[in-house]
């Protein structure tokens, strides 16, 4: 929790309390399920929780506002950003059964009452959400096919509603058509340790 504790000093007790849980059954979770890299799950608190968390130095999602994790593998961003903003409703999305079994498993430890898993593709889903977010598991012009629809106008934090995407590395091929159109935030601005020096926040309003 030191990382957690550094960069959120303020967490409520039962957000400890949740993060807490985490840490202590995901690695338990993992060894029947592979939802995180087993070499990652020593840094699980850096690499996934934290990460996650990245988002919530950078958005503040409002009471009510509805945010679908789409790819959730082992329910990274989307469980963590629950934990942050326990009005706000998420939507945990994964083709994979297995992995929602899991996600499911860490909701109902973690008491969390604003997250719901689906199993399920992003194309089978009904209703629209003010935000998307997602960690990189596909092209940026792929993501934008599966959560484009997804994503109603509005207003639902201190920023307008859109897609928010958790990548690394080099972006301006990979982006193409998209580079004037994304605010590429750096999460090296938001945390100091080394891990973070390529990764950053990509955002798209709706």
């Amino acid at each position: 929790m030191e990382l957690i504790r550094k960069y959120f000093p303020d967490l409520e007790h039962d957000q400890d309390l949740r993060f807490r849980t985490i840490l202590e059954l995901l690695p338990l979770l993992n060894r029947k399920v592979n939802v995180i890299s087993r070499k990652d799950v020593q840094h699980l608190e850096e690499r996934h929780i934290l990460h996650s968390l990245a988002i919530a130095k950078t958005f503040e999602f409002h009471p009510g506002c509805s945010v679908v994790d789409v790819g959730t593998g082992g329910g990274f961003p989307g469980i963590p950003l629950a934990v942050m903003f326990p009005r706000s409703r998420f939507v945990l999305v994964d083709s994979i059964g297995k992995k929602i079994g899991i996600v499911r498993e860490l909701i109902r430890e973690t008491g969390l009452r604003n997250a719901t898993a689906v199993r399920a593709r992003a194309e089978q889903l009904e209703g629209t959400f003010d935000f998307s977010v997602c960690r990189a598991v596909a092209p940026f012009s792929t993501l934008h096919a599966w959560n484009g629809s997804l994503i109603r106008p509005g207003h639902g934090a201190n920023r307008p509603n859109g897609m928010i995407v958790l990548k690394g590395g080099v972006l301006d091929h990979e982006l193409g058509e998209f580079s004037d159109m994304v605010e590429i935030i750096p999460i090296s601005a938001l945390f100091e340790e080394p891990f973070f020096s390529t990764k950053k926040i990509v955002y798209l309003k709706k």
